[in-house]
């Protein structure tokens, strides 16, 4: 009797036995708990593993349609980007007479470090280098605003006021990689101060930098154009690097290369060279009387030598702003720096590049080309190749530099020797021998 009830039972459709019998049976209830009911659950839910835990062909395919739609939901919804009104931003940065933010990743930049739509957030103003139509802007900035990456800055949204874009950024606590190796009040100390965190920062920077040229999986080439040691966040605890001005170049009008040609077949505006990243916009060499020609900034010992001829910034122009960064975290020196010349009795600009070359050549030359505070311990052949790479990126044609992938690749396995040689220097130094006379 109980096995036929159970029977009947189950057979019923729980939404219609509720509404249609309200004098059920108390004695029936009972018999209810075994029923399937977790069917319409399950066809309503997002989480995947329901599917695996019930074995019902509706089930299955319900949870199967309700993941496509809830990933295309996804694309749609989660990941717009915030376009803020520029009444957001001026409450904010209370009308833009907040304190600067004084450790920002770009000294000739205004920014303003602030809570926005409950996100801790930093905003950098940056002036557009050409007229950009509302739709495109919108465009791009959706797209932009998609990509993820643990070595990337990620950009959270954008305002404009007339000439102006203000980029809305997660904030990242820690300090820009040119303060971590060259500290001015301390010049002996570096956090960065073992050669595992420094193979650790090239190892982010290289699969950062891969990410945003190759990887991000958009339909547009990328190209960053910032990059430069101030650009890159040394994040505390972990010492990890992560890439600062992800999407400036396009959505200031830098990186558009079909503008940039027509411009160049007409006539190259002027290239300034920003020392230290301060601007010279109140200098004579900055007056032009054709306001129809555009000028490209460019930070002094970053810029590859056609970025300097065309003024028009590639992926490989990116490349090689990287090896200059990568010979910086090798050796600790500026890109570059004057050194008084005796003989001439005048002072020489010697670059890292030179140097770098001068030790690779020179027997025994890496070992003091390498930066002191490392206290010559390192793996001498992962310090040679890395060396090698660097110098590779820096190649004065662009055709023979490496793609960021390949060097990605490269320095991520240098990095795992490095741990492994880490490792077993630290088991050697546990390592105790007691001489005794014979």
């Amino acid at each position: 009797m109980c096995k036929t009830k159970m029977a009947v039972s189950a057979s019923e459709p729980t939404p219609v036995s509720t509404r249609t019998r309200p004098t059920q049976s108390p004695r029936t209830r009972p018999t209810q708990s075994p029923r399937p009911t977790t069917i319409t659950t399950a066809s309503t839910s997002s989480d995947p593993s329901t599917s695996n835990t019930i074995n019902y062909t509706t089930t299955t395919s319900s949870t199967l349609s309700n993941r496509t739609s809830l990933s295309n939901l996804r694309d749609s919804l989660s990941q717009n980007p915030n376009v803020y009104d520029i009444s957001e931003i001026r409450t904010a940065t209370n009308n833009f007479l907040s304190k600067r933010h004084s450790s920002s990743s770009s000294s000739s930049t205004a920014c303003w470090r602030c809570d926005l739509r409950n996100n801790n957030t930093i905003i950098f103003q940056r002036k557009f280098r050409r007229k950009i139509e509302m739709s495109q802007l919108k465009e791009q900035l959706s797209v932009i605003c998609r990509s993820n990456h643990s070595s990337v800055v990620k950009l959270l949204g954008a305002s404009i006021s007339g000439d102006y874009i203000y980029l809305v950024y997660e904030f990242i606590p820690g300090a820009n990689l040119s303060n971590c190796l060259r500290n001015s009040k301390n010049p002996n100390f570096t956090v960065l101060s073992t050669w595992v965190s420094r193979m650790q920062v090239a190892a982010d920077l290289a699969y950062g930098l891969d990410y945003i040229h190759n990887k991000t999986g958009l339909n547009i080439s990328l190209v960053h154009n910032h990059i430069k040691s101030s650009s890159i966040i040394i994040t505390e605890p972990s010492f990890n690097a992560k890439i600062c001005h992800f999407g400036c170049a396009q959505l200031c009008g830098e990186a558009d290369e079909n503008e940039m040609m027509m411009k160049k077949k007409s006539k190259i505006g002027e290239i300034t060279e920003l020392d230290d990243d301060r601007s010279l916009k109140g200098s004579k060499e900055l007056a032009r009387s054709n306001s129809g020609i555009m000028q490209f900034e460019g930070v002094r010992g970053y810029m590859s030598p056609e970025y300097q001829a065309t003024g028009i910034a590639t992926q490989k122009s990116d490349v090689y702003a990287f090896g200059v960064v990568l010979l910086e975290l090798l050796s600790g020196k500026e890109p570059y720096k004057y050194k008084y010349d005796k003989s001439r009795g005048d002072y020489m600009r010697e670059s890292v590049i030179e140097t770098a070359r001068a030790a690779i050549g020179d027997r025994g030359g890496l070992r003091r080309w390498i930066d002191g505070r490392l206290k010559d311990s390192f793996p001498v052949e992962v310090a040679e190749k890395m060396t090698r790479v660097g110098l590779d990126c820096v190649e004065v044609d662009p055709d023979k530099r490496p793609d960021m992938g390949r060097v990605a690749g490269k320095i991520s396995r240098w990095y795992l020797e490095s741990r492994k040689w880490a490792e077993d220097l630290r088991f050697s130094d546990q390592i105790t021998v007691s001489l005794a006379p014979r």
